[in-house]
């Protein structure tokens, strides 16, 4: 009885020692997974930190009001930031260096009113339905400077309407552009003017006159390729 018992007992003994392994061997794979993932983590981490103060940096060198190209698919709209809304100006300019209006749409234009740009959701044609809607995730408080008008080739930011935000604030992304100053006049001092465009006035009325559906979104897309900065002017 004793000789059939023991080689039960090393097969026992084998098999939970191979157990005992495979498990030590899962925890240190395991473990090697996660120190991987911490470490790619704080890579990642390092990286958009080291973006983050390349992109400041630039912000730090621009000038007191500089001119930024809004490549579009109709053409080159130039635009002036203004100093005065140094808020603004600041924002515009950290999501132009992070490449945030790359591929969006003009999702909203009304021939003798204005065009209106900067919703990342456009670029995904499933959030179709939700155009208009989309952003950073934060807002920009308002800069009202009275002499800035809405006069043609304005730069304004759009937003949310007085019920939602009775501040006022501004969309941390969303912008449009004036086509036509008599009938934006009535949005003076309820929306922040920020900049003006200095060339490209016919590419705005380019745009303006495209094809567009029951919702004001043009038919044919009209696509912001990039917005950089002028270093010519």
């Amino acid at each position: 009885m004793k000789k059939k018992l023991i080689p039960a007992l090393c097969c026992i003994v084998l098999a939970a020692t191979a157990l005992s392994c495979k498990q030590n061997g899962n925890k240190a794979a395991a473990s090697k997974d996660a120190q991987a993932e911490q470490a790619a983590a704080v890579a990642d981490s390092l990286e958009a930190a080291q973006k983050e103060q390349k992109t400041m940096d630039k912000i730090a060198r621009l000038a007191e009001e500089p001119v930024f190209d809004i490549v579009t698919n109709y053409g080159i709209i130039k635009v002036k930031l203004y100093a005065k809304t140094p808020k603004h100006r600041e924002n515009f300019a950290k999501l132009a260096f992070d490449g945030f209006y790359e591929n969006t749409l003009f999702h909203r234009v009304i021939n003798g009113f204005m065009i209106q740009a900067g919703d990342p959701l456009t670029k995904d044609p499933a959030q179709a339905d939700r155009y208009g809607t989309g952003g950073p995730g934060y807002t920009v408080p308002a800069e009202f400077v009275p002499e800035y008008k809405h006069k043609k080739g304005a730069l304004a930011a759009a937003r949310r309407g007085d019920a939602a935000n009775p501040l006022r604030e501004s969309s941390g992304s969303q912008f449009y552009l004036v086509q036509n100053p008599e009938s934006c006049a009535q949005l003076d001092g309820l929306y922040t003017v920020f900049g003006q465009t200095v060339e490209g006035l016919d590419v705005i009325d380019k745009i303006a006159a495209v094809e567009t559906d029951r919702r004001d979104r043009p038919v044919t897309p009209v696509k912001i390729l990039a917005v950089k900065l002028d270093e010519q002017l």
